[in-house]
């Protein structure tokens, strides 16, 4: 009876949603989130000059508050989709997140027309600035807070809720359909990092804040209206629970059996396992974890129709197998946190704003455009090797992606250490010029030294960003079961969150521990007195020492490099 009543609920809830979903929802939704990226990456270049001339922070404190800023909008990224998964839903969470941003971005326009919202301006005869009052730095915070929340409850939901708009068993070209809508999808955030950091940057340059902020929070405002216009079309599935749950339930599952001896235990009927899993018994590595999958007591801890009783006292091998796979990408995962730490530093609009930016004589790249330098080297970078590289190579190396996912992330952290040592370089030539032109004094004079000097290193940060990206997401996929896949990009989002929070803790220790004693701290506003180049090559000596780490890590764990994990191999086959 159970059974039927199922079926029958299936069958009922299918023939509502057939007259939702589709092609037709496809617009609302893309809108919604090209409208958004636009709008969160259009703020984020020159935010540290905002917050530097108008909140009077020191260049490494801003840069500090800008790290913490995005590893809280990358870190809820996980939280927005364990709340989307288990409890909200997926319409619900990217609406919440939407609107959440809406009014972020609009707190953070009234801070720039609303003077008693930020500190007076320096005055020409004063030696020192008024300081941010608690209640203006706390109205700061706030808008940072809403407008992370928002990212973090709609990126990781938005992608997966057009999906499941798209989702109908029953059509044979289904799978071509959602492939079709994830190209589109990436297209259109692709187009719209490019608009936010040139036209979005140029506004703010040339027009200032209050139309260079009232312009994504207009952005924001069309997003949230498109989105909850196609309400009525939308296929709205209900939550599942997470999969997040299911790794602690392991965790919790495994400390509460530590008394039981796992060399005891070799029987397969002994381990319970999902009905349709060909998984017969856990792995040897990790044995502790294998306690979580033990059926001590089958009168107790299993239902009459041979379900779990208590998720958190028993879980299936399968689960076991998943956290698994997840503490096997660690190690190899954590070697790409200082790719990332130095990719994301935000000192260079510093440097870019003291060089020569023109590009004819009648028009000047904005400082906080030059980010567009590293997205046109990953665009021809990923197009040239898929097309060029990739036949050639796998001739030779017998790999259908010419280089293995791992060869590729090595090649990603020797090309990060060449990227930041160049930029070192080019600083010191930089900061040489300007005391030679005697702006030792004058961090906004302009020199004799072309913007062409910074392309190199963005060139470098773009092509070894598109071989970290795509190989570390393709490596976890390798070991992860197909069920999985989100689960690489989620890892990804996770490093970028962790590797921000590395960059805050990095610049206030360096900031902290050069300017003792009165001296001049390497990260000083004023960039011709600092010294960024010791900066830029301290990251240099990070980066190597990382490079050795990830030869250790590639050495201890070459038997996980060559596909997918064999258990999960097996039973998918």
């Amino acid at each position: 009876m159970g059974n039927k009543s199922e079926q029958e609920e299936l069958l009922l809830n299918h023939s509502k949603n057939s007259r939702k979903g589709g092609l037709i929802t496809m617009p609302f939704i893309i809108v919604n989130e090209s409208c958004e990226k636009l709008a969160s990456y259009g703020l984020l270049p020159n935010m540290i000059i905002y917050i530097t001339t108008f909140y009077h922070m020191e260049a490494a404190s801003a840069s500090v508050l800008l790290a913490l800023w995005t590893a809280l909008s990358n870190g809820l990224g996980l939280f927005g989709a364990f709340l989307s998964d288990s409890y909200l839903g997926r319409f619900r969470a990217v609406a919440i997140g939407t609107i959440s941003s809406l009014i972020g971005m609009c707190i953070l326009w009234l801070t720039t027309i609303i003077p008693q919202l930020r500190p007076l301006p320096c005055g020409q005869y004063q030696h020192g600035c008024n300081g941010t009052t608690a209640a203006q730095l706390a109205i700061l915070l706030c808008s940072f807070g809403l407008i992370a929340i928002g990212t973090g409850f709609n990126r990781p939901c938005s992608i997966a809720f057009g999906a499941d708009q798209l989702e109908n068993k029953e059509n044979p070209d289904n799978e071509r359909l959602i492939d079709s809508y994830f190209n589109w999808y990436y297209a259109s955030v692709g187009v719209s990092l490019v608009l936010a950091v040139t036209v979005i940057v140029y506004i703010q340059d040339h027009f200032g804040w209050q139309i260079g902020f009232a312009v994504p929070a207009l952005l924001m405002i069309i997003s949230v209206s498109i989105f909850l216009i196609g309400s009525p079309l939308y296929i709205k599935a209900k939550a599942r629970g997470s999969l997040f749950t299911g790794l602690f339930q392991v965790a919790v599952a495994a400390f509460r059996k530590r008394h039981i001896n796992v060399q005891l235990n070799n029987n397969d009927d002994c381990y319970y396992r999902e009905p349709e899993s060909n998984l017969l018994e856990p792995s040897a590595d990790f044995r502790c974890l294998n306690r979580a999958c033990i059926i001590e007591d089958p009168h107790v801890e299993l239902k009459p129709d041979g379900k779990v009783s208590n998720p958190w006292n028993l879980c299936s091998v399968e689960q076991v197998e998943l956290l698994k796979c997840f503490l096997r990408v660690l190690p190899m995962w954590s070697t790409c946190l200082i790719l990332l730490v130095a990719i994301g530093q935000t000192f260079s609009i510093f440097q870019m704003m003291t060089m020569d930016r023109h590009v004819f004589s009648l028009f000047e790249i904005p400082a906080g455009s030059f980010g567009i330098i590293t997205l046109i080297a990953w665009t021809i970078w990923v197009a040239l090797y898929d097309r060029i590289l990739v036949p050639l190579l796998s001739r030779y190396t017998g790999h259908p992606t010419g280089l293995s996912p791992v060869s590729r992330m090595g090649i990603s952290l020797i090309l990060g250490c060449m990227a930041t040592a160049l930029q070192a370089i080019t600083e010191t030539i930089r900061r040489n010029k300007a005391i030679e032109a005697g702006f030792e004094d004058d961090p906004n004079a302009v020199l004799n030294m072309s913007w062409m000097w910074l392309v190199p290193q963005f060139a470098l940060y773009g092509v070894a960003e598109a071989f970290n990206v795509v190989g570390q997401i393709e490596f976890i996929y390798s070991l992860f079961p197909k069920s999985m896949s989100s689960f690489a990009s989620a890892m990804y989002t996770f490093g970028l969150a962790i590797a921000s929070l590395i960059s805050s803790f990095l610049v206030s220790m360096v900031d902290n521990v050069t300017s003792a004693g009165g001296n001049t701290s390497w990260l000083a506003s004023n960039i011709n007195r600092g010294h960024l180049d010791y900066f830029y090559w301290l990251l240099t000596v990070l980066s190597f020492i990382n490079l050795l780490y990830f030869m250790v890590v590639y050495r201890f764990t070459e038997h996980h490099h060559d596909g997918r994990n064999s258990l999960y191999h097996e039973a998918e086959e």
